[in-house]
């Protein structure tokens, strides 16, 4: 049976070279893979997905107003679909969300969507992960460590000085540099850890 699965972790935990583990596997066994990404991330270029080990592959770029549920059926009528993968899924729109339910329940078709389930602030990320979090059939978490040993849960935003951020925009593309993911004791004591405090101590080389 199809099932509308949300993979989910904080920063750099591996969701990207899973998901294209898992597209790959698909390819290998003859499936029909579509692979979606968010406009908003230009990180490597749009419709580009791209993980810290070096795997990559082209993906649609979604907009906000664009309806995934008509992309899909579309395709599903060429050729049918095998499944759907989804990346960045946070950036997504609660509407969207709805319609990768109905991906599953009328097309049949699973979808796993990957992506942040909690911001900096120790929030849910957006209204599309609320929505997710709501219709998903399966949860899969990728775990990550926290400097501490401890399972990684929060994403914690710092400064140039290593100073918890705890207003402004949730969103920086581009800025990996000023995230690390903690244990919840660690986000709020707002604890970087020494590897993050030793990176901001180098100095910047002159470009």
């Amino acid at each position: 049976m199809a099932k509308l699965h949300f993979l989910y972790s904080v920063m750099n935990a591996g969701k990207t070279t899973h998901l294209l583990q898992v597209r790959y596997n698909y390819i290998e066994n003859g499936g029909h893979v579509l692979l979606f990404t968010s406009v908003i991330d230009d990180r490597f270029g749009i419709g580009k997905v791209k993980s810290r080990l070096g795997l990559e592959a082209d993906a649609t770029p979604l907009r906000k107003e664009d309806a995934i549920d008509a992309l899909v059926a579309a395709e599903h009528a060429r050729r049918p679909v095998t499944a759907v993968l989804i990346d960045e899924v946070q950036f997504m729109t609660a509407d969207q969300i709805r319609q990768l339910a109905w991906i599953v329940d009328e097309l049949r078709i699973p979808v796993m969507a990957y992506g942040l389930k909690n911001n900096v602030y120790g929030t849910l990320f957006s209204d599309a992960i609320v929505a997710l979090m709501a219709l998903a059939d399966d949860f899969q978490e990728i775990k990550q460590l926290c400097h501490c040993g401890r399972k990684a849960t929060m994403i914690l935003k710092y400064d140039r000085n290593g100073e918890a951020v705890r207003s402004g925009e949730v969103v920086e593309i581009g800025g990996e540099g000023r995230y690390v993911s903690v244990c919840r004791p660690h986000w709020t004591a707002g604890d970087i850890g020494p590897a993050a405090r030793q990176l901001l101590a180098q100095p910047v080389a002159a470009e």
